[in-house]
């Protein structure tokens, strides 16, 4: 508080020296300017408290403004004059900050200008993405809230996803659910937490008392602890929940600076604020501590995806001819963003990119930003190809399901077998789950649905083959070869094709498509085959190449 009351002090003697008169009767004189600092002083120092404005002198232009003009109509003479030429300063002032979004568009683009790539790496099918979605853990975590000690007093927080332990998992505080709550509990009692890639797991509730919240009031509100220590700082986005390796929770924030003016906004850091004692730390994004996911927020990561996909060629260009212009999606869970996690175990926000031209649901790229260090890549995708977006891929959702009312919700797209497709979580009126959608992103008519993402995975692999592509694999499949005598085969008519499954004498699975190996549907028990796979670690194989002894 003492260098609010500073600031303050010293913005409100050098108001009043602006607006009152000096050649005035002395006595007079002093005793306006001692009022009228005093009145400016309280009135700022409640606007400091209040909004939690930063401390920075550009954050008063439009005071400066008002004082240069007041204090030119109420003075006479030379008087006058100087402080009609202040005036006309502090106007250029006005104009420069308020013009910014105008010049400083090729700025804002330079900011966040992304590496180009043309695809994403093949998903690795072992896995399981962290594709439960938020609406669904929050309902349970809503059922399960009965965990709550003083259950009235509280109400659930925002979710956050994050990696502990090698496990994705859902947090979400406890907050405060009004001022008088707060004045009767003083602490929230602790987090959810759940399975981000397990949708049968129940919420826990972890007991951790927090003092500093968002829902706190005063001078334990969070926001306002992160301001006091922290005057000057720019912040963007809302305070958000990770917790360490031990289950501690902290908050944090990303704070950065403007890109001009006060207008625009690049990332640098974090604050970070232990909740239970108000310590509070700042770190440079090259520093921040290993366990936390999210330092970029995920407003911040949007912001800088409509710099990108708007300002290519200028802000008026934006409006008007719109060349190159390519609209970040809204169908995101966090500030129209997706966080997800790659197979490097970093967390990325993902944004798909669709066409400025109304009625048009072609996707023009998708990009991944690092949530650790704001590096974020735009890949174009297949440039032979063209791509349906988010919005398409909810539409084929809802007309699949329109007499159950389903939809979808955080389409996400992968590269599944060499494929891009969308996966994406479908969900009753009730916000329950109730199956993985998996459409292919260039050609719509190849979708399933299954009970669980690798169930749908399986069913899309057969899917492609029917729809005339092959599967090529996962980032991690290390091609391999064998020989051997079959012991059982199946053949199965898949659309225009033969699929063939086959168990060799070395206890091992394989699935071979007659598009791939047409020979193989000649395949019979007890011959002896030569086969190209890829060791993906599923129960099934997939077959490259397959040579039978006696026929090939």
């Amino acid at each position: 508080m003492a260098f609010v009351f500073m600031i303050s002090a010293v913005v409100a003697v050098l108001t009043a020296l602006l607006v009152v008169p000096l050649t005035a009767k002395r006595k007079d004189t002093v005793s306006s300017i001692i009022s009228l600092a005093i009145l400016v002083f309280i009135v700022l120092a409640i606007i400091y408290y209040v909004t939690n404005l930063d401390r920075n002198w550009t954050a008063l232009w439009p005071l400066i403004v008002f004082a240069t003009f007041a204090g030119t109509f109420f003075s006479k003479g030379k008087e006058q004059k100087t402080k009609g030429l202040l005036f006309l300063g502090s106007l250029g002032v006005a104009i420069f900050m308020l013009s910014a979004p105008v010049w400083n568009a090729g700025e804002k683009y330079e900011v966040a200008k992304m590496d180009e790539k043309v695809e994403i790496e093949p998903f690795d099918e072992t896995k399981t993405p962290a594709s439960v979605p938020p609406q669904f853990a929050r309902n349970k975590m809503k059922k399960a809230f009965g965990q709550v000690p003083n259950t009235s007093y509280y109400e659930l927080g925002n979710l956050q996803i994050q990696k502990v332990k090698d496990a994705y998992v859902y947090i979400a505080p406890v907050e405060f659910s009004g001022f008088f709550k707060w004045w009767n509990g003083d602490v929230t009692p602790g987090y959810f937490t759940m399975s981000a890639t397990d949708s049968s797991d129940n919420p826990k509730f972890v007991k951790a008392d927090m003092s500093y919240t968002p829902s706190s009031f005063l001078h334990k509100n969070l926001e306002r602890q992160m301001r006091m220590e922290h005057p000057t700082k720019i912040f963007y986005g809302d305070p958000q929940l990770e917790i360490d390796e031990d289950g501690k929770p902290y908050y944090i924030r990303s704070y950065g600076q403007f890109v001009s003016a006060r207008d625009g906004f690049d990332v640098e850091g974090i604050v970070v604020v232990d909740p239970a004692t108000g310590q509070t730390d700042s770190f440079k994004l090259a520093d921040v501590p290993a366990f936390i996911d999210g330092a970029v927020s995920p407003e911040t990561v949007s912001l800088q995806n409509s710099y990108y996909g708007n300002y290519v060629h200028g802000f008026i260009n934006s409006i008007f001819g719109k060349k190159d212009v390519k609209l970040p999606s809204d169908e995101g869970t966090e500030a129209n963003v997706s966080p997800i996690f790659g197979e490097d175990g970093n967390m990325y926000y993902f944004t798909d990119f669709t066409s400025p031209k109304e009625g048009v649901d072609s996707m023009l790229g998708y990009s991944l930003t690092d949530g650790r260090t704001g590096k974020a890549t735009y890949y174009t995708g297949n440039l032979e190809d063209s791509y349906m977006d988010s919005q398409g891929a909810l539409q084929i959702i809802e007309k699949k399901f329109i007499e159950k009312k389903w939809s979808g919700e955080m389409p996400v797209l992968y590269n599944f077998y060499g494929e891009a497709s969308w996966l994406t979580p479908v969900l009753d009126s009730n916000g329950f789950l109730q199956n993985y959608f998996i459409v292919s992103a260039a050609n719509p008519e190849i979708s399933v649905y299954g009970n669980t993402p690798n169930e749908a995975l399986k069913l899309y692999k057969t899917a492609i083959q029917r729809g005339g592509s092959s599967v090529n694999g996962s980032s991690s499949a290390e091609e391999k070869s064998v020989d051997g005598t079959v012991v059982r085969v199946f053949k199965e008519r898949v659309g225009d094709f033969t699929q063939v499954s086959f168990l060799l004498d070395n206890k091992q699975n394989y699935i071979v498509s007659s598009e791939v190996a047409p020979l193989a549907v000649y395949m019979q028990e007890s011959d002896f085959v030569q086969v190209k796979f890829l060791n993906t670690g599923e129960l099934f194989l997939p077959v490259k190449e397959v040579i039978i002894q006696g026929i090939e």
